[in-house]
């Protein structure tokens, strides 16, 4: 058996100029995409491992040809489909921008067809589990009240665990009971939060937050040190009242965005506006959520359908 390719060993170094061109093509998607910082990266390192393979034959980026690709993809060998996927889509549309500059006069990539995915199911919690979590929290303690009001915006907002650390005081409207979201590619948008996140959120301001604030006084949600709590300390946070609550499933730090998405649908809500509250720029990056509301489409059919048989 040939030994696997997953990881292979570093070609020669890659030119400057080509270099230069993922380079360009990086800025561009950041500028046009709105990309995060970790994303471009993986980008950028799929492009530097292949160009250098490119290089270790005597090709190039820009002499590039279908064939190249094909070879490339079958000697990636031990690698996931999906890690196989993003890889072929960072390369798809490095070769659409350098047609699109006229830098090549074919894509290489353009008939290659992408691998199929099996679309990964996210981990929720029942509402049972979701209310043992937001219990656990000790709420003698400033600490405890902190954590309290973050899971309950968590959940009420669906707010990703980046976007909950980072949020400050006037990115929270109380008396209009909404908060303005940074989310991915600095997007903004306003989600409301419920009568129960609003009441733990205002006994934490005054009971809890006075206690943890050290020189940011804009930061919400302040650590032991008072700064910014980082997303692993928070997710830290998160498995230790897990084991408190009695919740055996296993977590992740978008467990109660998640619960959140799926709670709603489960109850009714249009899939379009969980999209909205969620920050989803595409309707079907939403739309695996409707897998756990299949009981939730069965009551309505049988609810509303003639020919139901109810």
């Amino acid at each position: 058996m040939p030994p696997s390719t997953a990881n292979p060993p570093p070609g020669p170094p890659l030119p400057d100029t080509e270099q230069a061109l993922i380079d360009a093509w990086l800025d561009g998607q950041w500028l046009e995409r709105g990309l995060s910082r970790h994303t471009l990266e993986s980008y950028g390192r799929d492009l530097r491992q292949f160009g250098q393979w490119l290089a270790a034959r005597g090709g190039g980026l820009a002499c590039c040809q279908r064939l190249d690709v094909l070879e490339y993809l079958a000697e990636r060998v031990g690698i996931s489909a999906r890690s196989l996927a993003r890889q072929l889509s960072a390369m798809k549309s490095f070769f659409r921008w350098m047609k699109r500059e006229n830098r090549i006069a074919e894509d290489p990539t353009l008939n290659v067809a992408r691998p199929r995915l099996g679309r990964p199911l996210p981990k929720t919690l029942s509402e049972d589990e979701v209310e043992a979590l937001l219990a656990a929290p000790d709420l003698d303690d400033p600490l405890g009240l902190r954590d309290r009001a973050m899971l309950e915006v968590l959940y009420a907002a669906g707010l990703r665990v980046s976007e909950l650390v980072g949020l400050t005081l006037s990115q929270v409207n109380t008396r209009q009971g909404l908060v303005r979201v940074v989310g991915k590619g600095d997007k903004e948008r306003l989600v409301p939060l419920g009568e129960e996140a609003l009441h733990w959120l205002a006994r934490y301001l005054r009971d809890g937050r006075p206690a943890l604030l050290g020189e940011d006084r804009e930061v919400l949600f302040p650590g032991r040190r008072g700064t910014r709590m980082t997303r692993q300390t928070f997710w830290h946070r998160i498995k230790q009242l897990a084991v408190r609550a009695g919740v055996q499933k296993p977590l992740s730090p978008h467990t109660l965005r998640h619960a959140f998405a799926t709670h709603l649908l489960n109850h009714g809500a249009d899939l379009r506006v969980v999209q909205l509250l969620l920050g989803h720029s595409d309707l079907s990056t939403t739309q695996i959520y409707t897998h756990v509301a299949q009981h939730r489409l069965r009551e309505v059919y049988e609810a509303h359908h003639p020919r139901s048989g109810t």
